[in-house]
């Protein structure tokens, strides 16, 4: 196989400014959550942020590009324009180790993908996020020669907002796994997950593995239980994870339930958390790690993305497994 994982999603560019709680006061931001807007609003706020980093984001390409800090061969699957953000945005994904299939579309209505991500003291981040072309990924978008050639596939719920999403998601799986791959999904956040909960209880039994934290696990099963809820999830799917937000996490597959413990720290910017301990789990299910094991990996990498601004690891992080006795 070329690829050791592959993912699809929205290729959104992050920009990313410290800000303070005033700022998100006048601007009338929600602290804490992602909130999509329109790109009169995203104009707005782009200029209000004053000096900020940009860097090539969206979740499911966030975990690419710890996959291949991590030594993995990998590819993003996504669309976006040919404007100035979208020329970038592919330049520097591919600059960075991940294959990136799809060329900047021309003549599109609509621009590329972003989100303004303000960035709290206390670490929170505050995401303000104009999907564009991103958001029409359809199966036409989807290279039947990357899916041919992956271990593994790993899979966005945000794209389940449209049909045509919605098609190129079960494309990917398909070939994926007709080729003999894993295919596997995010379910992104409770919001999403309340909008499509009959899709996504679908696809736990469909696919190979799960990841969620535990308000999304507890509302795809409508229940306020975390135990029950991974109780029902284990026997829809093969492999169930569950994060928790800097509690334990816990996965399960068949009889086998494991708990990881979670040193807790102080975070300076929180983005990427999710993002990054699924990269550390699909490097140790691309590598046969044990479940205990692909969890710390998880955990470890989620550890180093926090300590600093930005949803991408900066450190190696395979220096930080070997330091854990992980490697």
């Amino acid at each position: 196989m070329k690829y050791d994982v592959i993912g699809i999603g929205n290729a959104v560019m992050d920009m990313i400014a410290p800000i303070d709680d005033f700022f998100l006061s006048e601007m009338a931001i929600q602290k804490g959550i992602m909130q999509l807007v329109e790109l009169e609003r995203s104009d707005m706020l782009f200029h209000a942020m004053g000096k900020h980093r940009q860097i090539p984001g969206g979740s499911v390409a966030n975990t690419m590009a710890g996959c291949g800090n991590l030594g993995l061969n990998t590819a993003f699957i996504g669309k976006v324009a040919d404007d100035e953000i979208g020329r970038t945005y592919v330049r520097e994904t591919r600059a960075a180790g991940t294959d990136c299939p799809n060329e900047p579309q021309a003549g599109s209505d609509l621009p590329s993908s972003r989100s303004m991500i303000f960035v709290s003291q206390d670490g929170e981040r505050s995401m303000n996020t104009y999907l564009g072309i991103s958001s029409e990924v359809g199966p036409d978008d989807v290279p039947e020669d990357v899916c041919n050639e992956a271990r593994i596939l790993f899979l966005e719920g945000y794209l389940y907002d449209k049909d045509k999403g919605k098609q190129a998601f079960e494309t990917a799986a398909r070939l994926t796994r007709n080729a003999g791959g894993m295919a596997g999904i995010a379910l992104s956040d409770p919001f999403c997950v309340e909008r499509h909960r009959s899709d996504f209880r679908k696809l736990v039994k469909e696919l190979d593995y799960v990841i969620g934290n535990e308000q999304e696990w507890k509302s795809l099963y409508q229940v306020d239980d975390l135990t029950t809820a991974l109780d029902m999830a284990s026997g829809d799917s093969g492999l169930v994870v569950c994060t928790r937000s800097g509690k334990d996490v816990i996965l399960v597959k068949g009889h086998e339930d494991v708990t990881v413990a979670v040193t807790e720290i102080t975070p300076v910017d929180a983005t990427g958390a999710g993002d990054q301990f699924a990269a550390g789990f699909l490097y140790g299910l691309a590598t046969g790690a044990d479940l205990m094991t692909s969890g710390r990996m998880g955990c470890v990498a989620a550890a180093e993305v926090i300590s600093h601004y930005g949803a991408r690891p900066e450190a190696d992080l395979k220096d930080l497994f070997r330091q854990e006795g992980l490697i």
